[in-house]
């Protein structure tokens, strides 16, 4: 059976190419929304922090009819700590559109998401988006993507891939970068005829995969997929599958079954090959599965999701102020969280440690872990978690590898000497360097920990003009030691709140992080001392009063604004000594052994 009604397409591309955007003028013109209605930007991104940071964190579905085909859209993330969610919805679709930047061109993550579609065998559509920007290169881009093609070890089918030159906030494409484009016709034009509709045996009995999972309070988990093989129906009794092909529920039923019509999940009562569908009802369902009828039972292969490459510890928050502002506060609570977590995403690992208050989560990145962190705050977690580490390997030889990132930075031609300087020290190696108008485009292969901590460094060294994005590239032998910070914390002497006295006084000692008002306690950082070792400073001293005035004396005390961090410069900033306290209010970096002279007294039997 070929289903001539409908197409399955992802759009992929580097974060900040205009994924999300374009699929909101495919929605316009596709007709999903009313000629009147008021439509926010990025309508696809849902999630607060999606909105909040302009970036996409987890795929999602929608779908656009035209011509009478319903053509069903996947809106992938871009940023590289979610390629997991990539790789497993590629699973769902018979072809991709690629977006590419037309000024900065294929980027890491254009890179990884490719070679992904690829090695699937999936036909490819080039979009070279933004062709209104007044730096676009589009005499080049495509030149650069065929190189990208032939980099990949495309076939010669997925060589010859259509071009096309779109404007996505606009909502106009063309087939040649010299006309202007009116609407998206071309386009959907295009996925229409180049793309495959789907395939399979109606008649046969059921097989569907399983690649994202939704959950829902009132029917509990919900599995999302492709129909591969046969139909399935409302009440109808299934068999399910792991991907190792051993049986997990023998006779489950169908209670639910939605399609995606526009932003909305529709009930239906069946749904046929091709059809992606979300399914209730099913205890214990997860990605991989498969769901098959009763009488045929076969597990359908699924894709490798690749490893994590850095891990963090997070543990119970155990500082003074602990419990005060969270409201989930206990180790049974952060236990049952974390692993709720993973029955979502795939490339998370959680293990628990020899104390039942620690647990190692291992993600895809320092963003990846960031992310998941500030929504457990945002949920009303309080925790405590440490310095992120890369993962380790060994080869068969007994060597030590280590995850190795391909970065690329554009960079205006007079920052290039800094970043050359501290890509050196963290042992990033030179791939290419070529001049496009007034910037440099410099790419390196970098140790995964050499990036810690980088990025706001990086942003002060091109004052704030330079790009910087990397993909992990895979494992080589132990580069050698980095030095994870070349600064020392200032921290409190002792527990109470920060007066204007006694931060005027501490912040000739370094930057502070804490205005004036803050409670503080024994062992909290305040701030970052330009020297390597640690200062302590009590912050919360007050001036010694007297009964006599003195000219002048009395003025005003002028503060330096302080630094406050973010949750990435927090965790850029921590150094293996510390941790940082997160609750739903506030962000606190302690060090681990609170007493200053039980440090002391530590550092003492060191040196011994």
């Amino acid at each position: 059976m070929i289903r001539e009604d409908l197409r399955n397409i992802a759009i992929i591309a580097h974060v900040d190419h205009g994924k999300t955007t374009l699929v909101d003028e495919m929605l316009k013109q596709g007709g999903v929304f009313r000629e009147n209605q008021a439509v926010a930007e990025r309508v696809m991104d849902s999630n607060d922090i999606e909105r909040e940071r302009g970036i996409t964190i987890l795929a999602k579905n929608t779908s656009v009819c035209y011509n009478d085909i319903k053509i069903n859209i996947i809106d992938t993330p871009g940023h590289a700590d979610f390629g997991g969610e990539v790789e497993r919805v590629l699973e769902m679709v018979d072809g991709v559109l690629l977006l590419v930047d037309a000024a900065e061109g294929p980027m890491p993550q254009t890179r990884f998401v490719l070679s992904k579609a690829l090695e699937m065998g999936l036909k490819v559509i080039v979009v070279v988006n933004k062709i209104d920007r007044p730096d676009a290169r589009l005499d080049e881009i495509g030149d650069e993507v065929l190189e990208l093609l032939l980099d990949l070890d495309a076939s010669e089918e997925q060589l010859e891939s259509p071009i096309l030159f779109c404007s996505g906030r606009s909502g106009t494409a063309s087939l040649s970068q010299y006309e202007a484009g009116t609407d998206l016709k071309p386009l959907f034009d295009t996925i229409i005829d180049y793309i495959e509709p789907p395939k399979g045996e109606e008649e046969e009995p059921l097989q569907m995969l399983i690649s994202s999972i939704d959950y829902n309070e009132y029917v509990g988990r919900i599995g999302v997929g492709r129909i591969v093989r046969g139909k399935i129906k409302v009440n109808q009794q299934v068999t399910v599958c792991d991907y190792t092909g051993s049986k997990k529920n023998y006779n489950s039923k169908i209670v639910s079954l939605l399609q995606i019509q526009g932003l909305n999940r529709v009930p239906v009562q069946e749904a046929q090959v091709g059809d992606i569908v979300w399914i209730s009802g099913i205890e214990g369902i997860t990605i991989g599965d498969t769901i098959c009828a009763v009488e045929k039972p076969e597990a359908l292969p699924f894709v490798k999701i690749s490893e994590p490459t850095v891990e963090m510890t997070f543990s119970v928050n155990d500082s003074p102020f602990a419990g005060r502002e969270g409201k989930f506060v206990t180790s049974r609570q952060l236990r049952e969280r974390l692993f709720r977590e993973l029955l979502k995403d795939v490339s998370l690992r959680v293990e628990e440690t020899e104390s039942t208050d620690s647990f190692r989560v291992a993600g895809r990145g320092e963003m990846h872990l960031s992310i998941l962190i500030e929504n457990m705050r945002r949920e009303g977690y309080e925790l405590s978690v440490s310095t992120p580490r890369v993962l380790f390997k060994q080869d068969e030889n007994g060597r030590k590898l280590e995850p190795i990132e391909r970065l690329v930075i554009d960079v205006p031609e007079d920052c290039v000497g800094s970043v050359m300087e501290k890509m050196g020290t963290r042992k990033g190696e030179l791939v290419t360097m070529h001049p496009q108008g007034s910037r440099m485009r410099i790419e390196f292969l970098v140790p995964a920990r050499g990036l810690f901590g980088y990025k706001s460094e990086f942003l002060t060294d091109t004052r704030g003009e330079g790009i910087m994005s990397h993909v992990f590239e895979g494992y080589e032998s132990y580069k050698g030691d980095i030095d994870r910070r070349n600064t020392g914390s200032l921290v409190s002497f002792e527990t109470g709140e920060a007066v204007t006295y006694g931060l005027y006084n501490a912040q000739e000692r370094g930057q502070l992080f804490i205005p004036a008002g803050t409670p503080v306690y024994e062992g909290m950082i305040v701030g970052a001392s330009p020297k390597t070792d640690d200062l302590v400073v009590n912050v919360c001293k007050k001036k010694h009063l007297t009964n006599t005035r003195a000219s002048g004396s009395d003025d005003a005390l002028r503060l330096v604004p302080p630094r406050i961090l973010s949750l990435e410069d927090c965790l850029e900033f921590l150094a293996d000594d510390e941790l940082l306290e997160v609750t739903p209010e506030s962000l606190r970096i302690r060090k681990r052994i609170l007493s200053n002279t039980q440090r002391a007294k530590n550092r003492g039997n060191a040196k011994k």
